[in-house]
Formats: structure tokens, sequence, C-alpha cells
């Protein structure tokens, strides 16, 4: 990786505060806010223009996205009470199984705007154009403008943050939360002032009621780094340090207080739980049980499944089929630039922010990254787009150090080797789709080599020819990641698990529903075009023509209802539900990982007298009930939750409910266990058994309606 130089640096100003004893100037950096070049603004500007326009484009493709997520905003929208708790339905039955927070601008948008797909996306794509401001910002400060543009275009184009800002899980929030964080830590470690942990502690608090313990990931380098590096004395470090907790426990913990002390009887169930408690779920099912694999309740069934349901871990998972292409593209040149600048900046002083800042970003990343590597709970592809605002600011401050101290060849020959890195395994990503522009491989490795080639004599060259060599880099470094990322923005994806760019041999397939519809379950392969025709159709998709268990196939093998492999499918499906719709349901039968395609039939009898019934129907599974949710706009409620096997509500509190008629229709879904594959004698198999027992099945339109009232 290579840049453009820049203006040379002066020495900055003492940061630390009036009070504190003079500190010598950091001169490995330049300062903060020099006058810029007029061209600074207007290169930042349109930096971010072009990142709204690239994630804003082809938006409503992706229909409702997450339907699970979407009728959790289609519900705070009707009502308050589940705008708080993040509820599946205005009826509050279930919550989702993640705190609310980023739930929260998607319902304030369609509260605004409608409920419609750009209302739902629009503020993900926000989230998008501000993390990159933010990773500008931080590494402006500090670097040349040239370092954070690249780094701002970096994290622009990498190909999981295109489909993640674009997108409606909990992670668009948390890399915005995050990077906030770092970039706060940051000022902290110029002038040693307290407000800015503060600060860093709350977005990290805010953080955790989007994605509960994966934002606590990077505390540990962040809190050792500013106790080593800031310019204040032992004594307030430790006192900053202390009341920066103290922000992440108040940021984080007023909601989980109120939760707690809130009655249960008045409240939803909290969702991923198996005994109502936000702090169970916290701790288990989304917390400890991601990394040992004791997930009870989760779609793996619990209980000690090791990881082997979340394909192999170990140091090269990052770099495998599945997940190489989503984020890896720069991770080599990043870890080499981070090394490389580590030892550029050991005779700095212990208050060099320059070094302090590497510290942050390469602490931040190398944490996440070893935690990705080693989990052995759940574990999706598009999670690693924490990753992204982490090695994007590596690779601008380091290409950009490096740069500036070209004349000396262990600086010409590092950046050769980082750019012979980022060539050849660029090649080696891109080679996996074997179909997939096959021209682009040999763009990235011959262009690449080349400009190492060139790197490794730049401090002979004239200045135009150097230029060159840095614009050839840059060119070869990212055509791989933007050809990715420009596929990904060119289709829709649904379901709960989605991937960026094409197929790959060996892992799941792009394409519309990403790794959802078309990609099968963890370690299975997708087969993009190869499966049956499904979506919208009217019929249930079979699996599509894929190994290791076919595609859509549970762990262990088998298909599950509504998952298919086929593009066509799935864009005929989008076509039929129209804006919003959910592309690659099947028939009326939902999935665990997909919505249903509800009939024009099936909505006319759910939402006829539904004014009448707290809930118009339940189903089993929260992708089941969120189709018939957000085709009707009336609350469904989704039996055990996200994977059919939360304990609520039990066959008594149920059977009450009908008694009581509360709920009109039971929406059979075609599976005895829930649709996670739960136990044969659990809550949702029980309440399956006891409403086929008791009352009459009406089919519309492939469908099977159990009407409660008339049993």
């Amino acid at each position: 990786m290579t840049v453009i130089p820049t203006s040379t640096a002066v020495p900055e100003p003492p940061t630390t505060p009036p009070t504190a004893p003079p500190v010598a100037p950091d001169t490995t950096a330049p300062p903060g806010r020099p006058a810029d070049p007029r061209w600074v603004r207007p290169a930042f500007l349109g930096l971010l223009l072009a990142t709204a326009v690239l994630y804003l484009y082809n938006l409503s493709a992706s229909g409702y996205a997450n339907s699970f997520y979407s009728a959790a905003v289609q519900a705070g929208s009707e009502s308050w009470k589940a705008f708080f708790f993040g509820s599946l339905d205005a009826a509050n039955a279930i919550t989702v199984d993640k705190p609310p927070a980023s739930l929260w601008p998607m319902v304030l948008s369609v509260r605004l705007l409608g409920l419609n797909s750009w209302a739902i996306l629009v503020p993900e794509v926000l989230m998008g154009v501000g993390t990159v401001a933010v990773v500008y910002a931080a590494v402006r400060r500090r670097f040349s403008p040239a370092a954070g543009l690249i780094s701002g275009a970096v994290l622009a184009l990498t190909p999981v943050a295109a489909l993640m800002f674009r997108f409606n899980n909990p992670d668009a929030m948390l890399a915005l939360l995050m990077a906030v964080a770092c970039y706060f830590v940051i000022r902290a470690l110029e002038d040693g002032r307290t407000k800015w942990l503060l600060w860093a502690g709350t977005a990290i608090g805010f953080a955790f009621l989007a994605k509960t313990l994966q934002a606590f990931l990077i505390l540990p380098p962040l809190a050792l780094v500013y106790g080593v590096c800031a310019p204040v004395s032992v004594k307030k470090r430790v006192g900053q340090l202390a009341a920066g907790l103290a922000a992440i426990v108040v940021s984080g913990g007023w909601w989980v207080a109120i939760v707690e002390l809130w009655p249960a009887s008045s409240r939803p169930y909290i969702g991923g739980s198996q005994n109502n408690s936000f702090l169970e779920l916290t701790f288990g099912y989304n917390g400890l049980g991601r990394l040992n694999g004791e997930e009870t309740g989760s779609v793996g069934g619990g209980g000690g499944n090791g990881g082997g349901n979340w394909g192999e871990t170990g140091w090269d998972r990052l770099f495998g089929a599945n997940i190489g292409g989503q984020i890896s593209w720069l991770i080599p040149a990043a870890l080499i630039l981070l090394v490389a600048a580590l030892v550029a900046t050991r005779k700095a002083r212990r208050t060099s922010v320059t070094r302090g800042s590497f510290l942050v970003w390469g602490g931040a990343l190398i944490v996440t990254m070893l935690v990705f590597s080693y989990m052995q709970g759940i574990f999706h592809e598009y999670y690693t787009v924490a990753l992204a605002p982490y090695v994007a600011p590596v690779v601008g401050m380091g290409s950009v150090l490096l740069w500036e101290r070209r004349e000396k060849a262990w600086a010409s020959l590092t950046l050769a080797g980082a750019m012979t890195a980022t060539a050849g395994w660029g090649y080696v990503l891109l080679n996996r789709s074997s179909d997939y522009l096959p021209w682009l491989k040999w763009l990235v490795l011959v262009g690449g080599l080349a400009a190492a080639l060139g790197l490794v004599f730049v401090s002979r060259l004239g200045h135009r020819l150097a230029l060159g060599v840095a614009g050839l880099g840059l060119v070869a470094a990212l055509a791989g990641p933007t050809a990715y990322t420009l596929t990904t923005v060119n289709e829709g994806h649904s379901g709960s698990i989605v991937t960026a760019g094409p197929s790959v041999q060996g892992g799941r397939g792009g394409g519309p529903g990403g790794g959802g519809p078309g990609g099968g379950f963890p370690g299975q392969q997708g087969n993009q075009g190869q499966g049956q025709q499904g979506g919208g159709m009217g019929q249930p998709p079979t699996g599509g023509n894929g190994g290791n268990g076919g595609n859509g196939g549970f762990p262990g093998g088998g298909t599950m209802p509504g998952q298919q492999g086929n593009q066509q499918g799935n864009q005929q499906g989008s076509r039929q539900n129209g804006d919003g719709g959910m592309p690659g349901g099947g028939g009326g039968m939902g999935g665990l990982l997909n919505g249903a395609s509800v009939s024009d039939e099936a909505k006319a009898l759910l939402e006829k007298d539904a004014g009448d019934y707290t809930w118009a129907a339940a189903a089993i599974g929260a992708q089941n009930a969120a189709s018939y949710q957000l085709s009707t706009g009336e609350p469904v409620m989704a039996i055990g939750g996200f994977n059919g096997t939360d304990p609520s509500p039990t066959l008594a509190e149920f059977k009450q409910y009908v008694a009581d008629g509360k709920i009109h229709y039971f929406i059979a879904s075609g599976s005895g266990g829930g649709m996670g594959g739960g136990r044969g004698d659990g809550t949702s198999s029980q309440i399956s058994a006891w409403v086929e027992e008791n009352f009459e099945a009406v089919t519309v339109d492939g469908t099977t309606f159990y009407d409660l009232t008339s049993g």
C-alpha cells in the first residue's frame, strides 16, 4: 500500500494539560489540524458523498432484509412499549434476542417515513457514512489528509462493510460506535482530558445496547494503551479509567436495570433466554456461549456443540473460503504495516500519539481477530464487519508513515513487501471464484507486483514516477475489494445469514439473498443458480445442488423449509413481494433463517377481523411470524422466539390466550420441534400438537391455518 506524499510535517505543540509537567513535542507525527491545502475539504466531502451514493444504490432490492429485525421495527413503530423493549410484535409477546438500541434509529425513521425498505435501511447507510467520517477524522488528526482519505476509502470499499451498512442487523451500529470509541481514546491520548474517556465509555456502553458483550472486545487494548501512554500521572490515569468504566456502566446499564426490575408479567419475554432474564441472555447465549459453544437454545441445539456447526476454528479462520473475501483483502498488509510502524516509533516518547494511534487501532484489530478466529459458538461471516474500522486506519496510517521514510531501504522494502502480500492474497481470493471477472486476478497480481518492484527503488525515482508507482499500488490493492463491493450493492440480500460478493469455491454463495437463501448453513457450500426455483412461487423451494449437505441444509444435512440455492427464484420472489418483500421465501412456510412468501389469500384471511384480537396469528419461529406481520401490519406472535426453542409461551399460557380469544389463527410451520430443531418435548412442539388435536386445519394457497376461535 502506498500513498501520495503530502506537505512536510511540522512539530506538534505539547499536548499536556497546563497543570501537568511539560512533555516534549511528539515529532513523529504532524500536528492535529494544520492549514489544509484547498483540495482536502472537497476530497473529504467527495469521499462521504461517494460512500453515500454507493451504499444507497439499489437499496430497496433487499426489501425488508432481515425480516426478524424488520418485524421488531414495525412493532416499535406501532407501540412505544415495543420500541423500548425491542419486541417482535406490537402486542409485546417476546423480544428480539439482542438489546434494542440498533432498532431505535430504524423505528424513528419508519415512524417518520412509513414502513418500507428505504425507511428501514437508510439509517444503516447513514451509519456507514458516519463510520467513514469518524475513521477519516481520527487518522487525519495525527497524519496527512492522504492517510485519512485512504483509510476512509479502504473502509467504504470493504465488501462486508458495503453489505452490513445496507442491512438491518445490529452490526452497523456496533461498527460505528467502536470507531467512535477509538477516536475518543486517541483524543484522550493527545491532551489527557477525562472528558474523552467519558465519551469513549459512553460509546462502548451504547454499543453494548446494540450487540451486548461484543462491544467489550476492544476494552482491554484501549484501557492498556491509555494506561501506559496517556500524558498524565499514573494516579490520574487510574482515576480516568475508572471514570470511563463508570460511563460504560451508566450508558449501557440503565436499560438493563429497567428491564430486570420491570415485573416480568407486564413486559415481553426476553427472546433468546431460557428463564426470561436479559442478564442470562447476555452472559449465556449472547455471551460466553459464543466463545465456548455452550449455547442453550441456539440453532445448533446448545449444550456443548464445540463450534463444530460453525466452521473450523484457528488462526486462518478469517482467511478461509467463507470469510476471506468478506474482510481479509488488506489484513496481511495491515499486519505488516502495523509491525513496521511500531518498530519505526520504538524510540518515541511514551506519550507519542503517533504510536498510541497504532496501538489503539492495531490492538482493537488483533484482539477482535483472535476472538473471531477461535470462538466456538455461533459465528457468521458478516460479523467480520467489526474488523473493517480497524483494518482501514492501520493501512492508511502505516502506508503514509513508511512513505514518508521511503528514503530508507527498510521502509521501501517493507512497503514493497506489504504490496506483494496484498497482490498475492488478492489473486488467491479472486481465484476462488473462477468465473468471476477472470481477468481481474491477473490485473491485481501483475499490477501489484509491478508496484512492489517500483517501491523497492522508489527513492531513486523522480517525483512523478514515484506518484505513478503509488497510484498503481493503490489501484491494485483496492481493485479486488471494489469489485466484490460493486457486486454486493448490485444485488439484494435477505434472511438471517448474508454474505458479500460472488459465490466462491468451498464457501457460501453471494448473490441475492447472500449467504442465506442461497448459501446453506455453516460449513456448507452454496451453489448459486443450481437450486430449484422458489421464492414467491406459492410452494416451498428445495435446496440447491451444493456440496457438504446441500444448500440450505441444517447442520448435519437436510433441507429446511423456505431455503433454496437459486438466484432466479430469489429475484422472482422479490418482484412478486414488491417493495419490502422477502426474497427467497417459499410458499407459506418460512424457515429458521428466512421468512415466508405471503400470498394475497393468506393476507386477506389474517386481516379479516384482526382488530378483534390481540394477535392476528401465532407461528413457530420469528422469521415465519415476521413475514405475516410485515405483510399484514398486524401483530403475529412468534412462538419460541427466533429459533422456536425459547420456552415462551408455555403450553398453559398459550391455552389461556386461546381461551381468552386473544389469538385468531395458528400458522402451521411443518416442523414438529420448532424451527430451530428444538426438542420434541419443547413448548413449540407441545403447542403444535395441542392445536392439531383440537382445531381443524384450513389450507390457503399451500399454507395450513388453524382457526383458534372454533375449536
